[in-house]
């Protein structure tokens, strides 16, 4: 009778040493995504800030350029801004470089990272994927005409495919946020004013477009959120002058986990 009793002590305390193990195992399991998310939300700002430094870089290195040619007196103020900018550029990746490789293990599943390489790889002319950051990255002038906030027929039916992915087991668990970007070309013509009356309004109302198209196609509304960040995150410098720059004009899809 003592030797039953004790086997059913053991067994008891054995259940409850592995069920405890579990959840330490899914606490710091979660824990991990967290801090992955903000580590990695920490680099999509510095990344912002880096191409906005580039950008002021290419404006100065073009008013030094005139002021040599023109033997300013601002030349030597002018140069040292410019190895300021360069300096910061350098102090800026070498950040974002530590706190990438800081990052504690991939954000997606294998198995929904190779459907979204295999996407990406098929539609190359039109769409990149980024692992590290979960991104689907769309080219805007092939999702958009000029000006329009309209999901062009072909992007559509790229986009219904995309849904099909994002609608599978591996990817229940992520949240997706849908961002637009255009580049610094003003929005002119009255009747685009009159529908997205600055470049804050157009990013926005593509990206709300694009989440349109999802929702159409079997996304949850309430796995998605939309953002808009106009000019203001190029991804290259712009041309002078106002002339943008086709690959800041841009629409980018982040899966990102759930609730965060």
């Amino acid at each position: 009778m003592q030797v039953s009793r004790f086997s059913f002590t053991c067994v008891v305390l054995l259940t409850a040493l592995l069920i405890l193990g579990g959840c330490t195992s899914q606490e710091k399991y979660d824990d991990l995504k967290l801090r992955n998310r903000s580590q990695q939300q920490r680099i999509d700002d510095l990344e912002g800030q880096l191409n906005v430094t580039k950008l002021k870089l290419a404006q100065t290195e073009k008013q030094l350029s005139e002021a040599q040619a023109a033997c300013a007196a601002d030349t030597d103020a002018l140069t040292k801004k410019v190895e300021a900018l360069q300096s910061d550029i350098a102090n800026k990746e070498e950040l974002i470089k530590k706190m990438q490789a800081a990052l504690g293990g991939a954000v997606l599943p294998p198995e929904l990272a190779s459907e979204l390489e295999k996407f990406a790889a098929e539609n190359s002319e039109m769409v990149s994927f980024d692992e590290a950051t979960g991104m689907v990255k769309f080219k805007s002038d092939l999702l958009f005409e000029k000006g329009s906030d309209v999901v062009a027929p072909q992007a559509a039916e790229l986009m219904k495919k995309l849904c099909g992915i994002l609608g599978s087991p591996a990817a229940e668990s992520f949240d997706i946020s849908i961002v637009g970007h255009t580049d610094d070309i003003p929005i002119r013509k009255s009747e685009t004013m009159s529908m997205h009356p600055t470049n804050w309004h157009l990013s926005v109302h593509r990206a709300i477009s694009v989440e349109k198209i999802m929702e159409s196609n079997g996304v949850k509304p309430t796995r998605m959120s939309v953002r808009g960040f106009g000019e203001y995150r190029p991804f290259e410098a712009n041309e002078a002058n106002k002339k943008g720059n086709p690959k800041n004009r841009r629409v980018e899809i982040y899966l990102v986990p759930a609730g965060k």
